[in-house]
């Protein structure tokens, strides 16, 4: 059976502290590649990995000062993502996101709606226990 985790019951902290106004995380983990290819065949025969990264956003209502903050400063923080399920003490799942950095951020405000900011961020690796 999957675990399905809650949104509310769940938590980000950026070095140790709750991000306000979070409305959602969104991540990919990207290992470059590269097809090893066999002379008159059309065919792979191996594959040699390379670099992984991790690419990531943060969407929060309005703005963050403390992500302002890094984005600007150019510094590094840690990102933690503790996911619970919605009910008593079910399976939990801790993400690590270890030196972050901001890389880009973008702002949108629709008519009648709130303003939302997305921090765009990459990562040395992700721990996922």
């Amino acid at each position: 059976m999957p675990s399905v985790y809650a949104a509310n019951r769940s938590h980000v902290l950026i070095d140790g502290e709750p991000i306000d106004g979070l409305q959602g995380l969104i991540y990919r983990v990207v290992t470059e590649r590269e097809d090893v290819r066999a002379v008159g065949s059309d065919e792979r025969v191996d594959v040699i990995f390379g670099l992984r990264t991790v690419h990531g956003e943060l969407s929060i209502l309005s703005a963050n000062t403390a992500l302002d903050n890094r984005l600007h400063g150019r510094l590094k923080f840690q990102l933690v993502a503790n996911l619970k399920r919605d009910e008593g003490d079910g399976p939990r799942r801790t993400l690590s996101f270890d030196d972050c950095y901001i890389e880009a951020k973008s702002f949108s405000m629709s008519a009648g709606g709130q303003a939302l900011t997305t921090y765009a961020f990459t990562s040395t690796r992700l721990r996922e226990e």
